[in-house]
């Protein structure tokens, strides 16, 4: 009996992984958005996961706020400093690997991430947007100058605080968005934009708990767009999307690609 149910499970799997790969390949503006659950196979920690994200551990407020950052910059370096070391370390897995894939096959036009890990660049991936900034560049709080953060990240990784603004002598805070912050302004119109034009969203890797990048797929549906979903756990929009594939993205994605690439041409459009 067991074995029956896992074998009827994994068929529902397969007939859902089916349904999405049609919507796909017959889409004409599909746009994926992504979320740290595409970067967790990587090695990159989540933030929300029960037992293990990283606001498991430390308060956002505390750490991870621009209040905070402006009163006690160290204490944001001191908290990022693992997780810079990860960042740096981290590879792109078959999940990134597969949406360059489908980037490539010309079914996804963009992907929207709220990483800051650049690890979709580094998978192939050219149009992306960063929603929630990158850590590549860092601004001056005070005069607005902007310099790359090789350098600084250095200076952090080996323990040090990195040195003031070069022009003013001001505080620099890396280019990522911090609690309290809004998030880039041409970033998100742009991200809502294609959102509204989509008629196929992906959604990889999220939980959706995030505002504004979570009303994201609410745009797209609006705009009577489908959304389909890969996620480890469960999101605040499944009861809304057309699809919902539940399991590890560095799984899935490579197999929705593969049935995406044997589809496109030799099937019919869903209905």
């Amino acid at each position: 009996m067991n074995l029956y149910r896992r074998q009827k499970s994994d068929m529902r799997v397969d007939e859902r992984l089916i349904h999405a790969a049609r919507l796909l390949a017959h889409a004409r503006h599909a746009i994926a958005l992504t979320g740290a659950g595409i970067s967790t196979p990587s090695g990159i920690p989540d933030f929300r996961s029960p037992g293990k994200g990283l606001w498991e551990f430390t308060d956002p407020a505390e750490v991870a706020s621009i209040w905070a950052y402006r009163r006690q910059p160290e204490r944001f370096y001191h908290w990022i400093r693992p997780l810079m070391k990860a960042l740096r370390e981290a590879r792109p897995n078959p999940a990134h690997h597969a949406l360059a894939r489908l980037e490539a096959m010309g079914v996804i036009q963009w992907v929207i991430t709220q990483n800051i890990d650049a690890l979709h660049q580094k998978a192939g991936s050219r149009r992306v947007i960063e929603v929630h900034g990158h850590t590549r560049t860092a601004t001056c709080l005070a005069c607005g100058h902007q310099e790359p953060t090789d350098p600084l990240w250095e200076q952090v990784l080996q323990g040090e605080l990195p040195p003031p603004c070069p022009r003013c002598g001001g505080l620099l805070k890396p280019d990522v968005v911090l609690f309290g912050e809004m998030l880039p302004a041409e970033a998100l119109t742009r991200a809502q934009e294609l959102a509204l034009a989509a008629d196929v969203m992906l959604v990889v890797g999220s939980s959706l708990e995030v505002m504004p990048a979570a009303d994201l797929p609410r745009l797209t549906l609006r705009s009577g767009g489908k959304v389909i979903i890969v996620n480890l756990g469960g999101t605040t929009i499944d009861h809304l999307a057309h699809v919902v594939l539940r399991g590890d993205v560095a799984t899935l994605l490579p197999r929705l690609a593969d049935e995406v690439a044997l589809l496109r041409d030799h099937s019919p459009p869903p209905k």
